[in-house]
């Protein structure tokens, strides 16, 4: 008879010699492979860890292609965080392995510690901002962590490829008493976790009324700088401006996580008599002025970690195309 609502193809596995310990039912696939084992919370951990781990990782995908691609580094980490959380969350749907999964906790884990180190401190010379997509991340992030190390526990508790343990008798003794303060230590982590970044994404910089960000201030001082051979308008502190295809004269078309990524100019613009070109203002959505230059509404990019860099020109992102403002040289 089935009872923990497994298919089996040669019942319930005891395991040996261990009153009180019956083993759990097995479902034998193809060439006699076990597949799912362990009841209905082995299979669920499973399934639910896994699929958080590839969340997040699509979560980084969208933040790696609408802005992130492009900062040095940067980029290449994101980018390998993706490859690697689809990979290692698909390994662990294939395989049911203990390692794969321990190894997939241990990822999750690593990738919130560059999440929190990049907010605190900066890597690479760009730190993070506050964004929605972000802390998402970081949430379902300790979610797999705690889900994949409870489905270590799990298998090493009920074996892989059998109903009895798959240690020894005396580390089965040991895992049989200190399972429950394994999970709870599991547990606590995910909560010192969950702190980490309530604090971390807190004290975090974002784009407020006005767009002035935490990184590169976007003051609006112009002033001049060469950039391969090209007189580009830059802010005071010497970080390059840039203007959006889809913006009008008088409206900007880059809001919310748009201005995230590229903070408008806030204020009233001034510059010396060398900049020839038409300095004027327009009014956010959020009633804040932003400064133009020659109808263009201007804007700085957190992927330019210091002045000089212009990557974000002719870059297609947020709905348009970004262009560096040249000038007459």
């Amino acid at each position: 008879m089935d009872t923990d609502g497994t298919r089996h193809s040669a019942g319930p596995v005891a395991a040996e010699g261990r009153p009180g310990l019956p083993g759990p039912a097995v479902w034998h696939g193809w060439a006699g492979q076990p597949r799912w084992q362990g009841g209905f919370l082995t299979n669920g951990l499973r399934i639910l860890g896994p699929g958080l781990l590839i969340a997040a990782a699509a979560i980084h995908l969208d933040l790696y292609v609408t802005g992130y691609r492009s900062i040095p580094v940067i980029g290449g980490l994101f980018l390998l965080q993706v490859i690697g959380g689809f990979l290692i969350g698909a390994a662990v749907l294939v395989t049911g392995s203990w390692l794969v999964a321990a190894a997939g906790a241990m990822f999750g884990l690593a990738t919130l510690g560059g999440y929190l180190l990049s907010v605190w401190v900066g890597l690479f010379g760009f730190k993070e901002i506050r964004t929605t997509a972000g802390i998402a991340a970081g949430v379902i992030e300790v979610a797999a962590f705690a889900a994949l190390a409870a489905l270590v526990i799990r298998l090493l508790w009920y074996g892989q490829t059998s109903g009895s343990p798959v240690l020894d008798d005396r580390a089965t003794d040991w895992l049989n008493v200190c399972r429950v303060s394994a999970v709870a230590a599991i547990g606590g982590l995910g909560a010192i976790a969950l702190v980490l970044l309530g604090v971390a994404v807190a004290g975090a910089g974002s784009a407020p009324a006005g767009g002035t960000p935490a990184g590169p201030h976007a003051d609006a001082t112009l002033k001049t700088a060469t950039s391969d051979g090209t007189t580009v308008l830059t802010n005071g502190r010497g970080f390059t401006l840039y203007w959006f295809a889809p913006d009008t004269p008088s409206r900007s078309n880059c809001t919310g996580t748009c201005a995230q990524y590229w903070p408008p100019v806030a204020g009233r613009p001034t510059a010396g008599s060398a900049i020839a070109g038409r300095l004027g203002t327009i009014t956010r959505p959020d009633g804040s002025a932003q400064a133009t230059y020659d109808r263009h509404p201007l804007y700085t990019y957190i992927g330019d970690t210091a002045p000089g860099q212009a990557n974000g020109n002719d870059l297609n992102l947020n709905g348009g195309l970004w262009h560096e403002v040249t000038v007459p040289g």
